[in-house]
């Protein structure tokens, strides 16, 4: 049986857009209902954008909006596309504010746009990944997924790996 499967929108990497005017990146609207029909999905899944906002940005009243909007969902199997530099922190809050759920949170080192981004194949793993772990909190990124907490974003390499 298949279950119904939450997608949070935050923003981050996964949804910038490039301004050729001025070398910007920029949030227009999400890609993910883009990725999702590329992807040829046929999960039963409703998707809703609660920010458009770099992680970098993000404060504690938004971790507290996304958690509030997991605790709110009727749906316990839950991804968020976040971005990657704030992701960990998130990730933590999440496990404190947000039992009784399966929530992974995913993202991109490459805007979607780009054509070369990891953002779909991140998208496709989260959501393979959250319909089979266990309750809890997690991160998908690169085909590998990290229990929140117990995760860290190796800057110099690029990529997410256990504390």
């Amino acid at each position: 049986m298949q279950h119904s499967i939450k997608v949070l929108v935050t923003g981050g990497t996964f949804d910038k857009e490039y301004n050729e005017l001025n070398g910007s990146l920029f949030f227009k609207e999400t890609h993910i209902h883009e990725m999702l029909e590329l992807g040829r999905s046929n999960l039963n899944l409703s998707v809703a954008t609660l920010m458009m906002k770099d992680s970098l940005e993000f404060t504690d009243l938004d971790r507290a909006a996304i958690a509030k909007a997991c605790n709110d969902s009727a749906e316990d199997k839950i991804v968020i596309t976040h971005g990657t530099d704030t992701m960990t922190i998130t990730g933590e809050f999440l496990l404190q504010a947000c039992p009784g759920k399966t929530i992974v949170l995913t993202g991109a080192m490459v805007p979607y746009k780009f054509g070369s981004s990891d953002g779909l194949f991140n998208l496709g793993s989260a959501l393979a990944f959250v319909q089979v772990l266990p309750k809890g909190v997690y991160i998908a990124m690169n085909g590998q997924y990290f229990e929140a907490g117990k995760v860290i974003k190796n800057t110099s390499e690029g990529k997410f790996e256990n504390k």
